[in-house]
């Protein structure tokens, strides 16, 4: 039987994973999908403890649909910066990127 130990567990792996994309990699575009892998690791526990603690309410459903809307929007917005700095640098590497550092 899965318990809510199998989930935490799946999710802290999933979210380690996406941690560890984000720090590693150098590609924008790996960096957002890694992004995208923390926040389906929040929906995981958001949906395990929800029904473990209150199975008849939909409280962690609804609440990993809201974090789905907002990373949605995160990627489209994420995906319009990408392109156009891609259009200006003719690249999508991190280390490239220094218009903020002064």
């Amino acid at each position: 039987m899965i318990g809510p130990t199998h989930y935490v567990v799946l999710s802290a792996l999933l979210f380690s994973i996406g941690l560890l994309g984000v720090l590693i990699k150098r590609n924008a575009v790996a960096v957002l999908i890694c992004i995208e892998l923390m926040l389906n690791a929040v929906n995981i526990n958001l949906i395990a403890f929800s029904k473990y603690i209150t199975p008849t309410d939909f409280i962690g459903q609804i609440f990993s649909i809201f974090v789905i809307t907002v990373a949605a929007a995160e990627v489209g917005v994420g995906l319009a910066i990408i392109i156009a700095i891609y259009r200006n640098k003719l690249s999508v590497d991190l280390d490239e990127f220094d218009w903020l550092k002064w």
